[in-house]
């Protein structure tokens, strides 16, 4: 099973340092790193740098020891030491061509395999996505792919919002308005809007929806027909902007699937003495959390009124992950707002010994989209941008970039014109988002995502459909004679060295949560790729050169499309 470069580089000297001087030394991780400066070689090892303290030896001695036990002669060039302590190594071309030769350049799957949970998306029932719904979904939906391209065993949740009092009042306001029509999703929600305004101002409807409620929750025929009736819809709604965005497998779980676990939370925690009561409600106190008079600030388990609110279901939902689904990985993609809930939570559930030692819960929190004015994206008239709106303004807009760079060539526009627009739209939404950190807020520009200079979707679209072309036509001509790889010129040597650091930057994307390492990297692909074609002819140079940079081009093309899958995008054959 293939590893990462840097996974391989890191075990060899590792196991070097530890043969060297002991097995009782403290190394530091990650104990290789790719150099800054070229001149320098492809990868240094600072270790010597920390050890010189505890081996009470001059940095440089230690290095120079390293270099000579480092075990890598069939990946690397004999290793430099340089001043204070450094071991710099500059990879074989050899090594490189070969491993080039055997493709799979894009995942190192994991030896050791975990059951995931990825909670992302969970939208609102009874409302259409929006805007806000955009990072969760596709942020989620692209760590969930490289999750299971590393071999987990993923569950895609999206934790839906289909259960509360807003139930009850809009079905108390159906049951006086509707008059048997077909009900659309932007329907109800305006209908819920108004219900919500009811429940304020008229105590007689507030009343009525809160008897909905209860026989919503006492599980009354009548009412769980039209609350039924109410998540369908809005399911089928949202799964029209899933298939729009290309997101599938995710299962619908929402708040509703953990009410019957309540009960027995709350008694688990009362059990434990992490729930007790205060000024009538049933809380759980969090240390090292507290409001800003500096007192201990309470996570609401059962409010006075005997209510559930969303914090016991999410201990549910937790509790239910760790321990039923036996998730060994658990990852919230909510956004940075949800910060402090979320910790006050999975505090909680440790206390309680739900999550089991090992078991990795973390909130992957991202910022806010904003328009070109900098402030939070929404309509004209203020409100939220729908998802549906803005994902269809993205493949109308594709489409006349495609129209008009045809134009300028002074060619038709290609007959799935339709198609190529939704790749393209679509695709650059996506990548404009998730090549941000996720944890900044962005400024939103179809403009600066739909073009094809710099870091865009759109741009690797191209680079990918270039390559392509360049095997159709190199396919029209003779077999080639030899498969084999060869990097003579330096440009070959670049490209190749590129290639192989490609499952590195996936495996920091599972490491830190971050797709834009992946954009990064594949932004650079690109461009190595574009001065290597510059100065390396390949259709029109001689036998083996030809087929050996055909190779270089194949391999390429293989880690654009199955990297930018990874991110949810597609690729196109012709562009």
């Amino acid at each position: 099973m293939p590893q990462t470069l840097l996974a391989l580089l890191d075990e060899r000297l590792r196991s070097a340092t530890l043969l060297a001087f002991g097995a009782d030394v403290e190394l530091p991780a990650p104990l290789v790193l790719p150099t800054r400066d070229p001149k320098h070689g492809d990868y240094s090892c600072a270790a010597a740098l920390s050890l010189a303290k505890a081996l009470k030896q001059p940095p440089m001695a230690i290095a120079e020891r390293l270099a000579a036990m480092a075990g890598l002669e069939d990946l690397c060039e004999p290793p430099v030491v340089t001043p204070p302590g450094f071991v710099n190594f500059r990879l074989r071309r050899e090594w490189l061509a070969g491993r080039v030769a055997e493709g799979d350049l894009v995942v190192a799957p994991t030896p050791t395999p975990e059951i995931a949970v990825v909670d992302y998306s969970s939208p609102n029932l009874a409302k259409e996505m929006h805007v806000g719904h955009l990072r969760s979904t596709i942020i989620g939906d692209s760590l969930a792919n490289v999750l299971a391209a590393l071999g987990h065993q993923v569950h895609r949740v999206n934790h839906v919002g289909d259960w509360g009092a807003q139930f009850g009042m809009l079905l108390a306001h159906l049951e006086e308005i509707r008059s048997g029509e077909n009900l659309g999703i932007r329907d109800v929600e305006a209908f819920y809007r108004e219900a919500n305004e009811r429940d304020k101002n008229d105590e007689q409807f507030h009343e009525l929806a809160r008897r909905r409620v209860v026989e919503l929750q006492a599980g009354d025929v009548a009412a769980r027909a039209a609350w039924a009736e109410l998540v369908d819809l809005t399911k089928r709604s949202n799964q029209v902007v899933y298939d729009a965005l290309g997101v599938g497998g995710l299962e619908d779980v929402g708040e509703s699937f953990y009410q019957p676990m309540l009960d027995e939370v709350v008694a688990d925690l009362e059990h434990q003495g992490l729930c007790v009561e205060d000024q009538g409600a049933k809380v759980a106190f969090v240390d090292g959390f507290t409001n800003r008079d500096g007192d201990p600030l309470p996570l609401i388990i059962q409010n006075r009124h005997g209510g559930y609110g969303y914090a016991v279901t999410d201990l549910a939902a937790l509790r239910y992950r760790a321990v039923e689904l036996g998730a060994r990985q658990v990852l919230y993609v909510v956004d940075a707002g949800q910060s402090q809930h979320l910790q006050m939570v999975f505090s909680v559930a440790r206390k309680a010994g739900w999550i089991a030692p090992g078991v990795t819960v973390r909130h992957v929190a991202f910022g806010l989209v904003l328009g070109e004015d900098g402030k939070r994206l929404r309509t004209r008239s203020g409100d939220n941008v729908k998802l549906a709106d803005l994902l269809g303004e993205a493949v109308d807009r594709a489409r006349q970039f495609v129209v008009n760079r045809a134009e300028e060539r002074s060619e038709a526009p290609p007959d799935d014109l339709d198609e190529v627009a939704r790749v393209i739209g679509v695709g650059a939404v996506k990548y404009a988002d998730l090549s941000q950190n996720r944890q900044s807020n962005y400024v939103f520009s179809f403009d600066r995502m739909l073009s094809l200079k710099g870091n865009t979707a759109p741009y690797l679209q191209y680079a990918y459909a270039r390559i392509r072309s360049i095997l159709r036509e190199a396919a029209k001509g003779q077999p080639p004679v030899d498969l084999a790889v060869a990097l003579d010129d330096d440009a070959e040597l670049a490209l190749a060295k590129t290639l192989v650091a490609t499952a590195d930057a996936v495996a920091r994307v599972f490491d830190e949560d971050e797709p834009n390492h992946l954009c990064a990297h594949l932004y650079e692909v690109a461009q190595v790729f574009s001065r290597f074609y510059e100065a390396c002819p390949v259709l029109r140079s001689d036998e083996p050169t030809r087929s050996s940079r055909l190779a270089l081009c194949d391999a390429t093309a293989g880690v654009l499309r199955d990297g930018l899958a990874l991110l949810g995008i597609d690729v196109l054959e012709r562009l």
